[in-house]
């Protein structure tokens, strides 16, 4: 067994496995907690040696981006933080015993002296000192800063001073014993194993929690997870997993248990807009329209109005010049009234395509000005991170060029509608429509689900098409199918594409694993101005079908054989082969 303070510059040795640990309590505590798994680990992988990385917040994170770790264990903030920027995937959460459970081990307990009889209550804080050990500190800080937010108390502006004392977490009791801080933050049960020295303080509005062995100013929470990295290999984490679980339950160190759910995780760093959704601190134009949607509606239906007034005066208008022009001069009066009628028909007409289009332009619009504000964010949080790249803002910047040429495209495209004139079509292989619209959506969702892709076309095949109206068709269903996916458990939420030949025709089906669609609904779903969505305007699959008949082809919905979600197929005819086009 091998112990360290830091990743070495040195490659791995063969057979060996590095664990990152989260080192909050100082070196000699992390060293006894955690021995008894590298014991475990090294006796059950026989040639297998186990080293242990102590490290901080900082360092881990730059530890798993190098790949210089097989697996980490952290508090569940870092991790989730780790899972959404690196890709690490927990595999078992820690199960300390003692009346804790892997769902509900982990609180805050905010500490005062024992003698300061001027604090009994969490709001009595405000305009005083706190000593934390950071603001990435998971049970030393977030837990207790979420519930000062629901009382209405903030740190950084109701608080004295907040003291980052950092690790280890003995610091933050050091500050408050010497007068230093008021109070302080600390993970819940650390007074209670420092035993007697631990009188000395008290918790704060302490919380009633069954079965809970410590006081705890906050709820609880659950307990550390081990994670493996993107580059672990399954079969190693499937041994760890195997090894790990196997751990003598009764004995007096901690042991696992199966992945905890840290949902309640995301729901903190949520409201406090921290981690993963640091993103929504920023004004951002979605998130302004999320916040603002009844002022919004309100003034579209104002707009609304507007327009059918004007549209009902000027063709009062219209009636009355033409009735003017009849009594003025009867023997004009049927060439008159027949050029004010047709006029009359024109402008209606007119009018008519004007109101189905600012409805279709909003909706296709959506999406690439969406994909246009993501990326932008990405390279305003990478270059306040220090992390923007000349390859990443090339690469951002140039797919908001494409975004912004494809909505350039369909105003193009509604132009040409307008003057009716036909979209231009090309020959293109119906996998790049696929992969590109996959790439569209990915890029366009904060946390896009996993999607399956498969083509079964023969590598040569071709179809004449217009591009831009068949991938908004396929970001349309891929929305839809999230949409209806994404309030399942995380093995339903994955999204299927497949390309399917059946003659001369090509098949594209997009599949969810939702909740489906009952005959009432599927009988309208192609209605335009018909959605079951809070927020939907009814025209995406009305859109989709008209697109779809424009070419020829077909657009259904169906339940899949398994009786599980809902199958979207598009059927567009004039599939051919092409072998100057193999694709190699």
């Amino acid at each position: 067994m091998l112990l360290a303070a830091s990743p070495p510059a040195t490659a791995r040795t063969s057979g060996e496995i590095r664990i990152g640990v989260l080192d909050f309590l100082g070196s000699e505590a992390t060293v006894g907690e955690w021995s008894p798994l590298l014991h475990h680990l090294e006796a059950a992988l026989p040639g297998r040696t186990v080293r242990l990385e102590q490290l901080d917040h900082a360092g881990m994170r730059a530890a798993v981006a190098a790949g210089k770790l097989d697996f980490i264990v952290t508090n569940p903030g870092h991790y989730v933080e780790l899972e959404a920027e690196l890709g690490v995937s927990r595999i078992l959460t820690l199960d300390a015993g003692g009346g804790r459970t892997p769902a509900r081990a982990l609180g805050s307990a905010v500490i005062v002296r024992a003698d300061r009889s001027d604090l009994q209550s969490l709001i009595e804080l405000r305009g005083k000192r706190v000593a934390i050990v950071g603001r990435e500190g998971f049970g030393g800080f977030q837990l207790a800063w979420g519930v000062l937010a629901d009382i209405g108390v903030s740190p950084d502006e109701d608080f004295a001073e907040l003291q980052s004392v950092g690790f280890p977490m003995s610091t933050v009791l050091d500050a408050v014993a010497s007068g230093r801080a008021d109070a302080g933050i600390v993970r819940a049960c650390l007074l209670e194993g420092l035993g007697e020295a631990g009188r000395a303080f008290r918790v704060l509005a302490p919380r009633n929690e069954p079965g809970f062995p410590c006081a705890t100013s906050t709820p609880l929470y659950p307990d550390w997870p081990l994670a493996s990295l993107r580059h672990t290999p399954p079969e190693l984490a499937r041994q760890v997993a195997i090894a790990l679980l196997s751990m003598d339950a009764d004995s007096d160190h901690p042991t696992w248990a199966v992945p905890a759910d840290y949902q309640s995780v995301h729901d903190l760093f949520r409201k406090l807009e921290i981690g993963p959704y640091a993103y929504l601190r920023e004004p951002t134009l979605m998130v302004m329209a999320q916040r603002y949607w009844p002022w919004v509606a309100g003034f579209a239906l104002v707009l609304l109005g507007w327009i059918l007034y004007t549209v009902r005066v000027e063709y009062l208008v219209q009636l009355r010049t033409a009735a003017l022009s009849a009594a003025l001069a009867e023997r004009d009066r049927l060439e008159s009234a027949a050029r004010a009628t047709q006029e009359q028909a024109d402008h209606l007409a007119r009018l008519s395509v004007l109101g189905e289009l600012s409805g279709t332009l909003a909706h296709e619009l959506n999406q690439p000005l969406a994909t246009i504000a993501n990326y932008a964010n990405s390279i305003i949080r990478r270059a306040d991170n220090g992390r923007l790249t000349d390859a990443a803002l090339r690469e951002a910047t140039g797919e908001i060029a494409a975004q912004a040429e494809r909505a350039s495209g369909i105003l193009s495209r509604i132009r040409a509608f307008a003057r009716k004139r036909t979209a231009a079509r090309e020959a293109v292989a119906p996998v790049e429509l696929a992969t590109e619209a996959i790439a569209l959506f990915r890029g366009m969702m904060a946390r896009a689900p996993a999607i399956t892709f498969a083509d079964t076309l023969p590598p040569d095949s071709r179809i004449e098409v217009d591009r831009l109206q068949i991938q908004q068709v396929l970001l349309n269903l891929l929305k839809n199918g999230y949409d209806a996916s994404r309030d399942q458990p995380p093995e339903r939420q994955a999204l299927e594409i497949r390309l399917a030949a059946t003659g001369d025709r090509l098949e594209i089906i997009v599949r969810d694993r939702g909740s489906g669609i009952d005959e009432a609904t599927r009988a309208r779903l192609f209605e335009p101005f018909f959605t079951t969505k809070d927020d939907g305007l009814g025209l995406g699959l009305s859109i989709c079908r008209s697109i779809a008949e424009a070419h020829g082809g077909r657009l259904f919905a169906g339940t899949p054989a398994d009786g599980i979600g809902t199958c979207f197929t598009l059927s567009l005819p004039g599939l051919k082969h092409d072998p100057a086009h193999d694709r190699t």
